[in-house]
């Protein structure tokens, strides 16, 4: 039972957000009595242009965002700003203290290592920004071949499409295996490549 806040801001890359989004509104929509219900944040709410010109509208603000039990940091153009911005890194680092579970998709987890929050820690992020992850902070055991990483209390997943398959990851810890198949054939997810 609880709040899963997803972070938007300028130049996110759109299925970062929307992947997940997709899988977690399906789910806490068809299925309320789980007590679920996801949002989304951006540092001064309103609306967001992302990497391909999509505009958004966050719900909440940072000033008046409700308690959240899972955050989940988007990757895209954007997130190179974030990795040298030091109000958007404290705001993260406070995250880690009051949010039970952190999650990111593709280059967002490139601002968690950032905040320092991977030390010592698997993770995986886009394959083009694998070797970034790694310069960002050594310690980091940078798993190169895997769709997304499940450490506990940071959940960290590979680039863009891999968000959906982290979302129904999520769906199964949160609720169970039952509910995310149940998800997952609602929103007719089954990945056969045409090329």
């Amino acid at each position: 039972m609880g709040t899963i806040g997803i972070l938007l801001f300028d130049g996110l890359e759109e299925l970062d957000a929307v992947g997940p989004w997709e899988v977690l509104a399906a789910w806490t929509l068809q299925w309320p009595d789980d007590g679920w219900s996801v949002t989304t944040v951006a540092q001064d709410g309103g609306l967001v242009r992302c990497a391909k010109g999509l505009v958004l509208q966050a719900e909440h603000s940072w000033a008046d965002v409700p308690p959240l039990d899972v955050l989940i940091q988007p990757g895209g153009t954007g997130t190179r700003r974030q990795l040298v911005d030091e109000t958007y890194l404290g705001w993260i680092r406070a995250r880690r203290a009051d949010t039970p579970l952190l999650a990111s998709v593709c280059t967002g987890s490139l601002v968690y290592a950032a905040a320092g929050l991977l030390k010592g820690r698997p993770a995986t992020t886009h394959w083009a920004s694998l070797d970034r992850l790694g310069e960002l902070d050594p310690s980091i055991e940078v798993r190169p071949n895997d769709r997304y990483v499940d450490d506990g209390d940071v959940l960290t997943a590979a680039g863009v499409s891999a968000g959906i398959d982290m979302a129904l990851h999520l769906v199964d810890r949160l609720v169970g295996t039952d509910r995310a198949r149940q998800v997952r054939r609602y929103i007719q997810y089954d990945p056969a490549p045409p090329v």
